[in-house]
């Protein structure tokens, strides 16, 4: 089941003026790298639609639909009020998602988008049926914790992927849900997922080569500065570890609820890796530098005070 129109219930529940207020697990490590997978994927013409399986409240739906280019698709893929199917699923989703709501997850990204996804409301297990086989360049699992349900995400996005597509792995080290680690290890042992690199809340790999994928992340974090990383080997194979405290989120979609935002669909200023905008340079105030010329009267040498003087002064004149 497919949907492009909204609710219009969903307009009576409240409103995010920005994704922060988004509840939901999406920090700045990761955010950072799917901005950065998308920009690399947009800068190289890699084609491909975007998949998420698993959206809660909308999160990281919503960062992903501002990176959506013209012309592909994005689909979120969720149970949301459906019955799971069995009973372990069951309690997982009551324990877990006890307020997750269809229009609750609408709501959230009509804030900041004018057209819905689309939206497959039913197991994960049925996308398949929704997507095309080798369309997808980059795909966010994020859906049961069980490890029956995980495994066989994998390998429907296995056959969804592009060549050259990216997967991430949400939880895939919690100790709340331990089938998520055992069916991300398992396939990367046994069913071809070959690791990029790791946040600590999410795995990225493909299918495909992963030594051009880490060799460009490793310029860009190089070329930033504000990211700390390491490289790890695993089973002889090298596997980029970073985390992102203290680094600055990238854009973020703008609300239709915010003040002064304007309605329609807001993207994201995304921005290439090899040309990122000048940062401007703070003045310092007026008054913190009134209050430096009295001290540097009071403490230095006469001449020094002098020869700053002559240099202001000349300053002036040019």
């Amino acid at each position: 089941m497919t949907a492009r129109i909204a609710d219009q219930s969903a307009e009576q529940l409240p409103r995010p003026t920005r994704l922060s207020e988004v509840k939901g697990w999406f920090f700045t490590a990761d955010q950072l790298l799917f901005d950065w997978f998308l920009a690399h994927q947009r800068d190289r013409a890699e084609p491909g639609d975007l998949l998420e399986l698993g959206a809660y409240l909308g999160k990281s739906a919503i960062f992903l639909g501002a990176r959506l280019r013209p012309g592909e698709r994005f689909t979120v893929c969720d149970l949301f009020d459906s019955p799971a199917g069995d009973a372990s699923n069951s309690r997982e989703m009551r324990k877990s998602y006890a307020t997750l709501t269809r229009r609750a997850f609408e709501a959230n990204y009509l804030a900041f988008h004018d057209e819905l996804p689309d939206i497959v409301q039913g197991l994960s297990s049925v996308v398949g049926d929704h997507v095309d086989e080798g369309s997808v360049r980059f795909a966010h699992i994020d859906a049961s914790h069980l490890y029956e349900h995980v495994h066989g995400d994998i390998l429907t996005v296995r056959e969804l992927l592009t060549t050259h597509g990216v997967v991430v792995m949400d939880d895939y080290r919690a100790e709340h849900c331990p089938g998520v680690a055992a069916a991300t290890w398992q396939a990367v042992a046994n069913e071809g997922l070959r690791p990029i690199c790791i946040t600590g809340t999410k795995f990225y790999g493909t299918f495909g080569d992963p030594e051009p994928w880490q060799q460009a992340l490793l310029e860009w974090i190089a070329s930033r500065g504000d990211i700390w990383h390491e490289v790890q080997y695993v089973a002889g194979a090298p596997l980029v570890r970073l985390s992102a405290k203290g680094a600055a989120e990238p854009a973020h979609p703008v609300s239709r609820h915010a003040a002064g935002g304007a309605r329609g669909v807001q993207r994201a200023a995304v921005r290439s890796p090899e040309a990122p905008t000048a940062r401007p340079v703070p003045r310092r105030p007026a008054a913190s530098r009134a209050a430096l010329r009295r001290v540097a009267r009071e403490v230095l040498p006469p001449v020094v005070t002098r020869a700053l003087v002559r240099a202001r002064r000349r300053a002036r004149t040019h």
